[in-house]
Formats: C-alpha cells, sequence, structure tokens
C-alpha cells in the first residue's frame, strides 16, 4: 500500500526545517534555478518579437522541482517530460545555445530546428523529451526504465507529467505495469494547481494524486515543491527505492507556475493578488537566497556576481538562436527512419 512520508500539503504553507547542507550545494541550487529562471524571461522576450513560433510553455516558478530532482539522480539515471520542458533541459546539464536555438527553429538546436518547444532531446544527457502529447511521455518513461531493468544497469528514470494528466488513462495502465513489473520509474507529479487552466479542485475529487497508486501497490509521497531542499530530499528516497529493486514510487510535487499555462494564456482564471502571494512568500529561489544570506554562506556581491554570469550565459545563448541559420530544404527528409547497418 502507498505510504505517506513526509508531505507540506499545499504550495502555500510554510516550508519545513531545511537540513544541513553545505554552502557550496545551496549556492549550486541558487544557481541552476536562477538559470531557468532568466532562460525562461528571455524566451518569453523573443517569443513576443516573434522569433520563437507555435507553442512555448515557461516554467518560472517551478524551478525547485527538477534542480531538487536532479540533486538526487545520477550519472546515467533518464528523465522525460511533458512540453513544459526547458527546465528539465537545462537541470540536466543541455547546453543552453543548443536549447535556445531550437525553440527558434535554427539548425544549431537540439533537433536541428525541428521540434521546437515541445520537442528536443539528447541522448547524450539521457533526456527523452518534450512531448506534446497529454500523458503521452508517461509509458515512454515505464519503457526506458523497463530497458535499465533488462540491461540489470541500476539506472533510475524521472517520468515527469502535471497534475492535468494525472487524469487521463494511460498513467493508470502504466501503473499497473511499472508495478505488476516492478520497473525502477519514478513518476513525478508537478501539481502547479491549474493544469492548463482548471484548477485541480474543480477537475478531480481525489484528496491527492499521489495517493491513487495505493490501487498498485506503488508507495509515494507529497512534498513541497516550492523548496528546492524538500524536493532533493524527497527524490533521494524515491531514488534509493528504486535503486533497491522495490518497483516504482510517486512523488506528487505541489509546485505553482506563476505565467500562464502558455504564452497564449492571459490566465484569467486567477486572480493577480494570488500569483504575488505565492512570489512574496513563497518563491523558490528567494527562499535560497535568503537562507544563503542570513546564513552567512554568501554575500549580496557573491550572489550579485552569479546573477551577472547567468545573465551573461542567457544572452549568449539569444544571441547564438539568432546566429544560427535556418535549418536546410533537405532536412524536412531526414530523421524519418532508422536506417541499420548492412
Amino acid at each position: 500500500m502507498a505510504t505517506r512520508k513526509t508531505a507540506t500539503p499545499t504550495a502555500t504553507a510554510k516550508p519545513a526545517a531545511q537540513p544541513n547542507v553545505s554552502a557550496g550545494e545551496l549556492l549550486g541550487h541558487y544557481r541552476e534555478m536562477l538559470l531557468i529562471r532568466r532562460f525562461e524571461e528571455k524566451a518569453g522576450q523573443l517569443y513576443g518579437m516573434g522569433l520563437i513560433g507555435g507553442f512555448c510553455h515557461l516554467y518560472i516558478g517551478q524551478e525547485a522541482v527538477v534542480v531538487g530532482l536532479e540533486a538526487a539522480a545520477e550519472e546515467g539515471d533518464k528523465r522525460i517530460t511533458s512540453y513544459r520542458d526547458h527546465g528539465h533541459m537545462l537541470a540536466c546539464g543541455m547546453n543552453p545555445k543548443g536549447i535556445m536555438a531550437e525553440l527558434t527553429g535554427r539548425e544549431g538546436g537540439f533537433s536541428k530546428g525541428k521540434g521546437g518547444s515541445m520537442h528536443m532531446f539528447s541522448k547524450e544527457k539521457h533526456f527523452y523529451g518534450g512531448h506534446g502529447i497529454v500523458g503521452a511521455q508517461v509509458p515512454l518513461g515505464a519503457g526506458l526504465a523497463f530497458a535499465d531493468k533488462y540491461l540489470g544497469n541500476g539506472r533510475v528514470t524521472f517520468a515527469y507529467f502535471g497534475d492535468g494528466a494525472a487524469n487521463q488513462g494511460q498513467v493508470y495502465e502504466t501503473y499497473n505495469m511499472a508495478e505488476l513489473w516492478m520497473l525502477p520509474v519514478i513518476f513525478v507529479i508537478e501539481n502547479n494547481q491549474y493544469a492548463m487552466g482548471t484548477s485541480v479542485q474543480r477537475s478531480t475529487k481525489s484528496p491527492s494524486l499521489w495517493e491513487r497508486g495505493a490501487a498498485y501497490g506503488i508507495p509515494g509521497e507529497e512534498v513541497d515543491g516550492m523548496s528546492v531542499l524538500a524536493v532533493k530530499e524527497a527524490g533521494e528516497r524515491a531514488v534509493a527505492h528504486c535503486r533497491a529493486g522495490k518497483g516504482p514510487y510517486i512523488l506528487e510535487v505541489k509546485t505553482y507556475r506563476y505565467r500562464g499555462h502558455s504564452m497564449s494564456d492571459p490566465a484569467k482564471y486567477r486572480t493577480r493578488e494570488e500569483v504575488q502571494k505565492m512570489k512574496d512568500e513563497r518563491d523558490p529561489i528567494e527562499q535560497i537566497r535568503s537562507i544563503l544570506l542570513t546564513g552567512n554562506h554568501a554575500t549580496e556581491d557573491d550572489l550579485k556576481a552569479i546573477d551577472k554570469e547567468i545573465k551573461e550565459i542567457v544572452n549568449e545563448a539569444a544571441e547564438y538562436s539568432k546566429q544560427s541559420a535556418e535549418p536546410a530544404e533537405a532536412e524536412l527528409w531526414t530523421d524519418i527512419y532508422a536506417h541499420e547497418e548492412a
């Protein structure tokens, strides 16, 4: 049966006491979350300028989720997610230049300009997309975990999806098979409260989403997704469970997105006051900033230097994307079929 371990019931609750971590770890978390925040802000600007076409879903506000879980991962672990994917790419170490070039549809992008915001991949970083069909990545994530179990390599797969996708039937088909085959997959529900625009309170009667795994015997827990340290701690428990051969684990990470579902969403289904309150009281980056300063782990000048460095990285990525050429017409006919060697 599923078991509740540690939980912060809502993203608006006060964070739990933080465990002991080094100044280096705290600065690393701060830097990674800030990189995602600044990158997404720049992506929003480029979208407004018409340099990014199609859909664009920003991760602003949810940075603690992927940074915390990547801190619990090891080399060779895999990750797969939905179309709100830029943060996941950055957190696993993909080059910001290649990501931004893909967003702008240039040949210097990770999918040679053919995937755009929602569909890019990196075999080197074990990032398997970016998927535009709601919930489609969940069974694919279980498939990645199946391959690792078959190979006996001790690797774990993080399969991310949102509170909206949590109502998809394929998720529960996957739960059943993952537990039946004891697959090393961590199902990460990024519950940002609103799915595409409908409040989770209006879309489901379940008091929580992770507890649905009890029907399949999958354990899990609810996590304060606005605290990178709480996410890392829960991630370490989930990873240990999977590496021990105990099968899948579910993490429902209570988080919050500041922007609309996509760039075309005015987000009129919530008040400005609600969003501002979350920014003022629960912002994941400001929480770490406060810990760094009050604990004398860093000075204001130290943090300003990091901010300056991050802005330079993001600006270089934006400039690279503008300078990179558009894909040649011949690219329409590549990467369609897999060719076996004779």
